[in-house]
């Protein structure tokens, strides 16, 4: 059985993933080559280290980074809602 954590965690990277992937590939595939060369991570790596992931999206997305954080927490604040529903079945 999977924990409460790894599930947390497995959403919590889904999220980023799909925000990043939103707003274009080149970009996405950009920010997992620098965590890759500079921290020899992935985004899932990210979890415990969340600097690094922090660090590369600013380096990428630069003047959107603070718009691809609102959307990853909207991403995720969805997600809670749809767990209210699941739980309700």
């Amino acid at each position: 059985m999977v924990s409460l954590e790894a599930q947390h965690k497995v959403a919590l990277v889904s999220c980023v993933e799909l925000v990043l992937m939103r707003r274009g590939n080149t970009n996405y595939h950009l920010v997992l080559a620098k965590l890759s060369s500079l921290h020899n991570c992935t985004i899932m790596d990210c979890y415990e280290n969340p600097a690094y992931l922090r660090t590369v999206l600013k380096e990428v997305y630069k003047e959107d980074y603070n718009s691809i954080i609102d959307e990853i927490k909207l991403e995720l604040d969805e997600l809670v809602n749809m767990e209210k529903i699941v739980d309700f079945f």
